[in-house]
């Protein structure tokens, strides 16, 4: 059993070349992927890089003050969350402040800029039947003859329509100039000869008295004089109305300009929607799609609310998506959607059809908020922060290496050299990990990478103590090298696996800044085992060939006579005792 042992550890201790190799290969690939990819830095953390700060408060409808609390808050955490993240946005802080406030901290980098509109965009979400709509140019504005497509005369139509998502039904043709955020039920693009030059009146009252009456022609006086193109004015539209009661709106047209609109009671709410993504649908010719899958409930309600469109003339076979009192779109409707399932199509672009698909899937809160404040934060806290951290990491690594070069003399040079690789291979992966998962770097984060030195540090000297216990007990340093290696490498698994447990607790059970020093205190003690195997040992046991450090010169940190080492003791067998005997 011992010939092939032996036979082993020679073969390991000859091939050393091979794990440098490798690790060498590793290092340039990730910076070959890193200047390939053009993201040669990290991705900084609102702390680091700056943002914005939005403080959103929460606001009762009218006797339902009971509705503030924390179930309703922390769902509302929740819902931004995703909203935010779906964009691609990373490191956005979504947390409660007090009783009835929401502070949203989202860095600058990509889509951040739609993050904050759509953060500040929290309503609810309802699919309300379009009764009126025309061009709002405000004043002396000319009222369009309405089409399906709810766009004016003259303009382009397109529409975008919604279909059954397994119809292979051609869908509309698209035009030339987009919706901010255009969708469409598939319908019939040509326009009704029972169109007239004016836009749609408003309904006419029901039968139970004047009062309804009285608020349908209010509503209608309201809507004469609603000017979209005002932004005061869009703020305020819709404002204290509640979900069952008609209201004005406003939107945008597939030709840029301001639609307004007199809007019926809700009849599906954003909570009825169970999935809604973005789909580049290749097969019909469609282009960028949104698919939309509803609840039991909702797929009820849609297909109700759409086969009693599907009997109206346009712009009255037309629903509305209503998010925070603006219509990001107004498809038309041909016939009942039954299917629980629909797809809106029309001239999409990813990004729109991205944003349309989160304001489906995260639009619909438990309460409605208002922006109380939005701010931008400057990154010069936290680059004064930034800059004293790193003075701190510079001192704590300039002792670590006096100590090194003190104590260890020779040897430091083999630890200097792991400590430089362990540093390319963090600094590549997190500029790598910026664009692919979201990672990015803040204050925290530069601490676990702080604290990592000491870790890394404390993998090399139990190695080093060992080779030094073998050559103390009086073997060469080529076999030392070898026999102190088992022992060490489970010390060093052991020592790692307790580092990379509290990491993985840490990054589960926080949220936050504190994730980034979990996961870069996790990410550098993996890469400390893969140095410590890859490239401090197989180094060691080439030094270990070298005439400097295996004759153990005196400042190899490796010279028997300083390390106090003795020649092995020989065992003597001692002279047993003469065994009497008892004569009976």
């Amino acid at each position: 059993m011992a010939t092939p042992k032996k036979g082993r550890n020679a073969s390991a201790q000859s091939k050393p070349g091979r794990s440098l190799a490798l690790i060498l290969i590793a290092i340039v690939a990730l910076t070959g992927g890193m200047f390939a990819s053009g993201h040669t830095k990290p991705r900084l953390g609102i702390d680091l890089a700056g943002g914005t700060s939005i403080t959103l408060r929460a606001v009762p409808e009218a006797g339902n003050e009971s509705a503030i609390n924390k179930t309703n808050m922390d769902t509302a955490v929740s819902i931004m969350e995703r909203r935010v993240n779906g964009l691609g946005v990373s490191e956005a802080e979504v947390q409660t402040q007090g009783r009835d406030n929401i502070v949203v901290n989202i860095p600058k980098g990509t889509n951040s800029e739609q993050a904050r509109k759509q953060v500040g965009t929290t309503a609810k979400l309802y699919f309300r039947p379009v009764i009126a709509t025309e061009v709002s140019g405000g004043k002396g504005a000319a009222s369009p003859s309405p089409s399906p497509s709810g766009s004016p005369s003259g303009q382009p139509s397109g529409k975008p329509e919604a279909t059954d998502k397994n119809s292979a039904s051609p869908s509309a043709t698209p035009t030339t100039q987009g919706r901010a955020v255009t969708d469409g039920l598939k319908a019939d693009a040509t326009p009704s000869a029972s169109a007239s030059d004016k836009p749609a009146t408003s309904p006419s009252p029901s039968a139970s008295g004047g009062s309804a009456q009285a608020d349908a022609n209010a509503l209608q006086a309201k809507y004469a004089k609603l000017d979209c193109t005002d932004a005061k004015t869009r703020s305020s539209v819709g404002d204290g109305v509640k979900a069952s009661q008609p209201t004005l709106a406003c939107g945008k047209n597939s030709g840029g300009q301001w639609q307004k609109y007199i809007l019926g009671p809700a009849e599906v709410d954003g909570t009825d929607v169970d999935k809604a993504q973005a789909v580049l649908n290749t097969q019909t010719g469609a282009g960028w799609t949104v698919t939309m899958d509803f609840t039991d409930a909702g797929a009820k309600k849609f297909g109700d609310i759409t086969g009693k469109l599907a009997q109206n003339q346009p712009p009255q076979n037309q629903f509305a998506i209503v998010l925070d009192g603006d219509v990001v779109s107004d498809p038309s409707v041909r016939q009942a959607l039954t299917g629980g399932n629909a797809e809106i199509s029309g001239n999409f672009n990813q990004q729109s059809a991205q944003e349309l698909s989160n304001m489906l899937s995260y639009g619909a809160l438990p309460l409605t908020f208002k922006v109380d404040s939005m701010t931008t934060v400057t990154a010069a806290l936290g680059g004064d922060q930034l800059q004293a951290g790193l003075i701190a990491g510079a001192i704590g690594l300039a002792l670590v290496v006096i100590y090194l070069l003190a104590y260890y003399r020779g040897l430091s040079f083999v630890a200097i050299l792991s400590l430089l690789v362990s540093a390319a291979l963090t600094y590549t992966l997190m500029a790598l990990l910026g664009p692919a998962i979201g990672f990015a770097l803040n204050l925290p984060a530069v601490c676990g990478a702080i604290v990592a030195i000491g870790i890394t540090a404390d993998s090399f000297i139990v190695y080093f103590e060992r080779v030094r216990d073998e050559i103390r007990e009086g073997r060469t340093l080529r076999p030392a090298v070898e026999r102190a290696w088992p022992r060490a490498r489970r010390t060093i698994l052991v020592s790692d696996f307790v580092s990379f447990l509290a990491a993985a607790v840490l990054f589960i059970v926080t949220v936050g800044k504190v994730r980034g020093f979990a996961f870069t205190l996790g990410l550098t003690t993996l890469l400390d085992v893969v140095v410590v195997f890859l490239f401090t040992k197989p180094l060691l046991t080439l030094l270990a060939r070298r005439a400097f450090f295996a004759n153990g010169h005196k400042w190899s940190g490796l010279d028997p006579k300083s390390l106090g080492a003795q020649p092995p003791l020989r065992r003597t067998r001692r002279p047993s005792a003469p065994v009497e005997t008892k004569e009976a």
